[in-house]
């Protein structure tokens, strides 16, 4: 036992020793304009958004983001599958779907080829106008007719499931404060992808096609109390370890873990 303590003791010392050059490393590919995911750490997602527009095109709300990477978020991956697990259990009891930050439908479209199901379901996406945009158009060019967009939320619903698939990480102000805008809160939340971290909540920038997009890493407490504080219980969690991401610049802040949940209401 001892000897195991040891040596963990020494791994972690050599992980810690090497750190300033990963930091190092990080910031000089940066610097040289070199493709870098993750970079930056930021107090709010208005700071993050400040540095981003010095650097060039912020944020997701532009045409020229719209299209990066559509077909592969169309596919299915295995971080789905407790997600369609969940949407299969509770079919019978829902009949409207709120996808927020669901891009241009592409869990729709990754979903129905297992859970064909849903195509009867209103499927209701919300996202930002650009994306809104771009998404109409694809779905009437390929003749999709149940699945519809909004880039505003106030008075939307009553929908019966909420979905936040990837969204939190990039959703600029609270959840409760965005589920407050709809007519009804809804009876179950789908929530995939959630980046957490033990320690303060922090922003960095990543990197998505042109543009640079404000990245929230949450403290898990204080998201869980959220959740508590609105009104949900969490049914099931979890873990997403391919998704946990360093910061390339600033690697002492660890890695963050990739949740999901699915909740229903009190």
């Amino acid at each position: 036992m001892a000897l195991n303590q040891i040596k963990q003791g020494l791994k972690q010392a050599r992980g810690a020793a090497f750190l300033p050059f990963q930091a190092a490393a990080g910031r000089m590919r940066m610097v040289a304009h070199r493709p870098v995911r993750f970079s930056g750490v930021y107090t709010t997602y208005e700071d993050a958004l400040t540095a981003a527009n010095q650097r060039g095109l912020a944020g997701y709300d532009h045409d020229a983001v719209a299209g990066v990477a559509f077909e592969q978020m169309c596919r299915l991956v295995p971080w789905d599958y407790p997600v369609l697990f969940w949407l299969s259990q509770i079919r019978q009891d829902i009949h409207s779907l709120l996808d927020a930050g669901g891009h241009m439908g592409t869990k729709f479209r990754a979903f129905r080829t297992i859970l064909p199901e849903i195509e009867a379901l209103k499927w209701t996406v919300y996202d930002v106008p650009a994306i809104v945009k771009a998404g109409e158009k694809r779905a009437r060019d390929e003749g999709i007719e149940n699945l519809s967009f909004t880039s505003r939320l106030d008075g939307h619903g009553p929908c019966d499931v909420f979905l936040g698939s990837g969204l939190l990480q990039y959703l600029n102000v609270p959840l409760p404060d965005l589920l407050g805008r709809l007519a009804a809160p809804p009876k179950h939340l789908l929530l995939n992808k959630v980046a957490l971290r033990t320690g303060k909540t922090i922003v960095t920038l990543e990197r998505i096609g042109p543009a640079l997009v404000p990245y929230q890493m949450r403290n898990e407490a204080s998201f869980l109390a959220e959740l508590e504080g609105i009104g949900y219980r969490i049914a099931d969690r979890w873990n997403i370890p391919s998704l946990s991401h360093v910061i390339d610049t600033h690697p002492e802040y660890g890695a963050s873990e990739s949740a999901g949940f699915y909740c229903t209401r009190r």
